[in-house]
């Protein structure tokens, strides 16, 4: 490890430059490739949430369901059990001596009575709550159903594209990789933030008409020459993009 960290400090500033030039060409490249895919791995990704988010939605809404349904049943047999009770009742009004065992059954058999028709209110409720819910339930699946259509349509292309720049975007990753060990590893990291924050990736840009290849600011004759020179590593004062002459490419075709 202090052997490469060693070699990456003696390599000189025109060549640092010249390997920063070299990796922003094949980084570009791949960005390229990217590209091509759009939108695509984020429509995947939307898809998948909401599929899963419907999924979700609809299984709350089944256990909804079931409860509901155990509930209807609980009801109907406590209007099984009122209506044992009730006639346990009045066959004991038939038996009884005076009016005030007889009222006392009769408030018996009275309750039991707005207690079937409790039940058969909380029935009604429950049955018009399990028809929303299996509404919702039966359009949530049909929504289901038409963004799985879209996922695997989606996927397909996605896939396909991937596929055909694969084996070209692996090759570049590689080449990228290669370049970045032949700097140290403050300026790759630099490189990279300057990547991040610029629209169109690009961390290294050449002299274009006397100004900045990235935001096209106009360049002191003297900065033009210390960038010719490549002495030292400069940035634009207005973007932050690292500064390159144009002769570059000629120098990496050669070599």
């Amino acid at each position: 490890m202090a052997k490469k960290a060693a070699e990456k400090t003696e390599i000189s500033v025109e060549e640092k430059l010249k390997a920063l030039y070299n990796l922003q060409q094949v980084d570009s490249e791949i960005d390229k490739i990217r590209t091509l895919r759009g939108e695509l791995p984020l429509e995947v990704r939307d898809l998948e949430d909401e599929i899963e988010g419907l999924q979700t939605r609809i299984n709350n809404f089944d256990e909804e369901t079931k409860n509901l349904q155990n509930m209807i049943s609980e009801k109907k047999n406590a209007i099984k059990e009122s209506g044992v009770l009730i006639k346990k009742y009045e066959d004991q009004q038939m038996k009884v001596r005076n009016n005030r065992e007889f009222d006392a059954i009769s408030k018996e058999i009275e309750f039991q009575n707005l207690e079937i028709q409790l039940s058969e209110k909380r029935i009604k409720e429950y049955t018009d709550q399990l028809s929303d819910k299996k509404g919702i339930i039966e359009d949530s699946k049909e929504i289901l159903k038409d963004k799985n259509e879209d996922l695997k349509l989606k996927k397909g292309e996605l896939d396909e594209i991937i596929s055909d720049t694969k084996k070209d975007e692996e090759k570049l990753l590689k080449k990228s990789a290669s370049i970045e060990k032949l700097v140290e590893e403050r300026l790759i990291n630099a490189y990279k933030r300057i990547r991040e924050n610029a629209l169109n990736g690009l961390a290294v840009v050449c002299i274009e008409r006397d100004a900045c290849g990235g935001c096209f600011n106009s360049l002191p004759p003297q900065k033009q020459l210390d960038i010719a020179t490549r002495r030292k590593i400069i940035v634009c004062e207005h973007c932050g993009r690292i500064l390159v002459d144009n002769n570059i490419n000629d120098i990496l075709t050669e070599e």
